[in-house]
């Protein structure tokens, strides 16, 4: 499958629809292929790969009601799971073949149970993880990638995925790794080459395409980023941190009042492609110890430690003047996380803001006025 290229790499990767009004998608589907959807950063993206199949990460931009969900899903739930739901009940996700659930929140193992008898997606599976980091628990993860793996050949009639497919997945994975790094590197600079938004629709491209095609397109596009001209006319570098995001609305908000977003610890963002997988030793381990061990989710108990320090190092490498922690109305995980961390930065002189929002773009005046009037006390003074 060869990548249809329409101007430029990064034009294309700034571009790329989702579900089958994606080229790719359609391509892969067209030749006989099958899709499995995921839903949380935790799934074994290359066990999937492996198996033949393609990862596809579930967002549900576009969304704008959630009344067939709401049926199902009371209105004190996120409005991501519920416009999931939507999405699935309107048969938006009709072309997956797959779906791999996880227990990232309560909200999401529910809506596996609501998923699993009313929607008709031929395979559904659901994949746990532990809340607490030790290595007994890890046996637990390993032992159900283990049976998630049998379930996908079962299904899909691929037989055993081999241990020489597993390190093929891991090489291409790693290599989509090291490309973002080098992308999120270049918006370090004092005067970054790239916009925050346009680094996110990169980041979103990445989930909705073969993962070669995504590679080679990256590759070209850093070259191009790297001849434009940096970006000097901002007021104040951000960083953005929180729940679940997969589309730019904030971000274009942020940018359109003059701040530059330079840096994220968002799972759709850095916590997605952060940590390399070992490429010796049994792949299967490898892939689990790495998805396992790495930047962990508010999700996982007795980590603030870990996650408070990751934020801080990330701000600090960035030189950012300021954070926006944005959390879903309902996200219980954030709703607990972020103004933890944001009393402990605020005390450190890093000044933060905490913007409570839904899903859905909606009450652009009131996050917008409460954007400019943080930038306004962080603004660089010339």
């Amino acid at each position: 499958m060869e990548a249809v290229k329409k101007s430029s790499a990064l034009n294309e990767l700034l571009n790329v629809k989702t579900g089958l009004e994606n080229p790719y998608v359609r391509q892969w589907k067209d030749e006989g292929k099958r899709i499995v959807g995921y839903i949380c950063t935790y799934a074994p993206e290359e066990v999937i790969y492996a198996e033949g199949l393609l990862p596809y990460r579930t967002g549900a931009a576009g969304c704008t009601a959630t009344d067939k969900a709401d049926v199902y899903l009371h209105r004190f739930n996120c409005t991501y799971v519920r416009c999931l739901l939507q999405m699935g009940l309107e048969g938006d996700y009709n072309f997956l073949d797959g779906f791999c659930f996880l227990n990232g929140c309560e909200q999401l193992r529910r809506l596996y149970d609501i998923w699993h008898r009313k929607i008709d997606t031929k395979f559904v599976d659901m994949l746990t993880i532990p809340h607490v980091i030790s290595e007994k628990r890890f046996k637990w993860y390993l032992d159900d990638i283990k049976k998630f793996a049998e379930n996908l050949s079962s299904a899909f009639g691929a037989g055993a995925v081999s241990k020489e497919k597993l390190r093929g997945a891991i090489k291409v994975y790693n290599e989509t790794r090291s490309l973002m790094q080098q992308l999120y590197d270049l918006r370090k600079q004092d005067e970054p080459p790239i916009t925050g938004a346009e680094a996110m629709k990169i980041a979103i491209a990445s989930f909705t395409m073969p993962k070669p095609i995504f590679n080679s397109l990256l590759s070209e596009a850093l070259d191009e980023i790297k001849q434009r001209p940096g970006i000097s006319d901002y007021r104040a570098r951000l960083m953005i941190a929180g729940s679940y995001m997969d589309d730019t609305f904030l971000l274009d908000l942020i940018e359109e009042t003059g701040g530059l977003v330079v840096a994220d610890n968002l799972c759709f963002g850095y916590r997605h492609f952060v940590d390399m997988i070992e490429e010796v030793g049994d792949p299967l381990e490898a892939i689990a110890r790495r998805y396992y061990w790495k930047n962990p989710c508010p999700r996982m108990q007795g980590e603030f430690d870990r996650r408070l320090n990751e934020t801080r190092t990330i701000a600090k490498e960035a030189n950012v003047d300021g954070i926006i922690f944005e959390r879903l109305s309902f996200c219980d995980n954030h709703g607990a996380e972020s103004p933890m961390e944001s009393k402990f930065l605020e005390e450190e002189g890093i000044p933060t803001l905490i913007l409570e929002r839904e899903y859905m773009p909606s009450d652009r005046g009131r996050l917008k006025t409460r954007i400019q009037a943080f930038i306004e006390r962080i603004e660089r003074r010339k």
